[in-house]
């Protein structure tokens, strides 16, 4: 067949729509929301592009109205686990020899659906299972999905242009092959993005799939996967199923033809999993590839020269936006106390401002968190804060779960630095502010750096240059995404590859062209064109 050297199409980000009153995209929405919850769903396992059905059906709910029933799931148990195992190495053969451009043109349609007529249903989905608002659901289920679907096919065409030199009489040249096996995607509530991408990027490089979403995000990857079937993507490539945690580790981690696991979610989960891949390590193949995204406990520091509204804000935006349930949310901030009264001030003006609700009403700044175990566990938090000598609550403090699971934005003051909400994790609109002496700066970049076991978001905000470099070399290990003058979330696709180390992942950067290489194993190939015929090296003959 005819053969081409093909350049695909350059990657551009997504421009952002705005769902402004009397806008198109906002009235389709608007429809496409209404048209939405009309509807109950019955969402099937996809397996070897078969819809698989059990007698084991799970509710699913908007987290801003968990009365309201948007359908049911049908929960996967072992045998599918294994039968969406078969189904993926059944199509592995046949997958991996397919064309690379072929790949890389049904994700491009993919990308394209997306943007296109699946924009508003998929944002609709996220918008009613996750409770995002519309802005949210945009930057996520639209623009940075398709933002990854394209920038991955242009990195994965490097990927395969990067080749060795070759010396005189030889050719050397790489062959990136799929790995051996199948590949475990384990996919988190808080982005519609990072539930496709996981599984994308992995097939788009030959490999193929068993998904596993999160049971607060099937809603939305339901729509997904009725994308990538338009798209083209072939039975058994990616397979979704919905059965427990355990479940799957059981059954996965003990197959022989287990590759690799592609992860976005908590730090203990994937520190069992990596133990239990090390316990297991004799069974399989070859070693398994283990990519994983965890937890963040997301600082902003502020220096005494920083411009107070652009600090403000950067905080309201930052650990505010979709309910603080981003990776990347400001969780943490060191305020100096110079600023302080007016910081606290702008703060609390912010907080009181924004609107709470259900995001079928695009006037609410914030929405529920994802889930009642999710609510509780802050209510907790809040609870603990207000009966604590050493916290003082100057900003919300109520939540409510008769509709929905409504947290109001939480502003805790520490007088202790590493009082507990300054330290671990909470994933929700919680805030905890710790006021530190103007003249200590470089004192509190150590206290930074030293009070998290995380390593993914931070951002410093000031005005004077010294301390910004001083801020950036003495963080430099704090943060795999550091923001100079911004709020610690929005990391761009192809702009600000996205990752952390420590107790936050891998570090292997989703949006950027490290993470599709470890889903590749480069064959090494040296032709000689004109092979010596005698075995005798010039040496060897006498003076």
């Amino acid at each position: 067949m005819p053969k081409g050297i093909y350049k695909v199409p350059a990657p551009v980000n997504e421009p952002v729509k705005q769902y402004a009153p009397g806008s198109a995209e906002r009235a389709e929405l608007q429809a496409m929301l209404k048209q939405l919850r009309a509807a109950e769903m019955d969402i099937p396992m996809y397996i070897g592009g078969k819809e698989v059905r059990s007698n084991n059906k799970m509710r699913l709910a908007p987290p801003h109205d968990h009365k309201h029933t948007l359908g049911y799931f049908h929960k996967s148990n072992k045998q599918h686990i294994s039968q969406a195992i078969d189904a993926a190495l059944d199509a592995k053969a046949a997958w991996s020899a397919l064309s690379w451009e072929q790949r890389a043109a049904i994700f491009l349609k993919a990308a394209d659906l997306i943007a296109g007529p699946f924009r508003a249903k998929l944002n609709a989905a996220t918008m009613l299972g996750q409770s995002k608002n519309a802005f949210q659901a945009e930057i996520d289920s639209a623009c940075e999905i398709i933002d990854f679907l394209r920038f991955n096919v242009h990195y994965m065409t490097e990927i395969y242009a990067d080749q060795p030199v070759s010396s005189p009489g030889v050719w050397n040249r790489v062959e990136w092959r799929p790995l051996e096996g199948f590949i475990y995607a384990l996919t988190p509530f808080n982005f519609t993005a990072i539930a496709g991408n996981l599984p994308t990027s992995c097939a788009m490089m030959g490999n193929v799939v068993v998904w596993k979403p999160s049971n607060t995000q099937v809603y939305s990857a339901n729509v997904l996967m009725e994308i990538f079937r338009e798209a083209g993507v072939p039975d058994g490539v990616i397979n979704l199923i919905y059965p427990s945690g355990p479940d799957a580790a059981e059954v996965i981690f003990n197959h022989r033809d287990f590759a690799g696991i592609h992860f976005t979610g908590s730090t203990e989960v994937f520190q069992n999993i990596w133990q239990t891949i090390g316990n297991n390590i004799h069974k399989y193949r070859s070693y398994p590839r283990i990519v994983g995204e965890t937890g963040g406990k997301d600082f902003i520091i502020a220096h005494g020269s920083a411009n107070v509204k652009a600090l403000a804000t950067a905080v309201s935006r930052g650990a505010f936006e979709y309910q603080g349930q981003k990776c990347s949310a400001a969780s943490r901030v060191y305020i100096p106390d110079n600023l302080w009264p007016e910081f606290k001030s702008l703060l609390q003006a912010d907080l009181k401002s924004m609107k709470m609700g259900p995001t079928e009403d695009f006037t609410n700044f914030i929405n529920a968190v994802i889930d009642e175990k999710s609510f509780d566990k802050l209510a907790g938090y809040i609870d603990r804060a207000k009966n604590d000598g050493n916290a003082e609550i100057i900003a919300g403090g109520n939540y409510d779960k008769t509709k929905g699971y409504f947290i109001e934005p939480t502003v805790i003051v520490a007088k202790d630095p590493k009082y507990v909400t300054m330290c671990e994790e909470l994933f929700g609109p919680v805030l905890t502010v710790f006021v530190y002496n103007e003249n200590n700066f470089e004192e509190t970049l150590e206290l930074v750096d030293n009070t998290s076991i995380y390593a993914l978001t931070g951002a410093v905000i000031a005005q004077d240059r010294y301390a910004i470099e001083l801020a950036t070399r003495k963080l430099q290990n704090a943060a795999g995404n550091f923001y100079i003058n911004d709020k610690c979330t929005g990391a761009v696709v192809g702009q600000q590859p996205f990752g952390g180390a420590r107790g936050s992942g891998t570090n292997d950067k989703a949006g950027a062209k490290i993470n599709l290489q470890r889903w590749v194993s480069p064959r090494t190939i040296k032709e000689t064109l004109a092979p010596p015929t005698d075995y005798r090296y010039p040496f060897l003959q006498a003076d």
